[in-house]
């Protein structure tokens, strides 16, 4: 064991006159807080109402065409959703601009719209993604392609972002 060297009086002394002035600091060390049950569950039915209880895996990598512009369609709705997605025939009724985003905030975001279109029964989505270094640009489409709400996407017209963003076709009750 290493023993550490006995400090003079001397040394005290220009230690406390290099010091002189300053003040004491606050511990800044983020400690693991005890939650009671009844806080946890409160926290869990806030998450849900801001439509944060959809978790998106950044594991799951869904079969999307790299050729063409970005697009996917469920196995269960029809191709030709994708081709009125592509021409403009379903305007955005909501738009949610996520380009200069983290991604664990833009995911957080992306999860919030999906509740909110659900709960206002919106159909049309507009997803701006940005361009910038491709990260958001090739997650978004994978977390959509995850969602069950979420019956087709595609690149959008120019007039709404072109390349640079997402038409999402929700599957919503009325």
């Amino acid at each position: 064991m290493k023993k550490t060297p006995h400090v003079t009086d001397e040394e005290r002394q220009l230690f406390r006159e290099a010091v002189k002035g300053t003040r004491q600091i606050r511990q800044d060390t983020i400690s693991a807080e005890f939650r009671p049950v009844k806080q946890k569950r409160q926290l869990r039915l806030e998450r849900e109402n801001l439509g944060l209880e959809h978790h998106f895996s950044d594991e799951f990598h869904p079969h999307l065409d790299s050729e063409g512009p970005m697009r996917y369609v469920r196995a269960d709705v029809s191709k030709f959703e994708l081709k009125k997605l592509r021409r403009g025939d379903y305007p955005p009724e909501i738009l949610l601009d996520v380009h200069g985003l983290s991604q664990l905030q833009a995911k957080a975001e992306l999860a919030a719209l999906l509740s909110a279109c659900e709960r206002q029964h919106l159909h049309v989505a507009c997803v701006m993604h940005g361009i910038g270094k491709h990260i958001l640009k090739e997650r978004v489409p994978a977390w959509l392609a995850q969602h069950p709400r979420v019956r087709a996407f595609h690149q959008a017209p120019r007039e709404w972002g072109g390349d640079s963003a997402l038409l999402v076709l929700l599957d919503i009750e009325e």
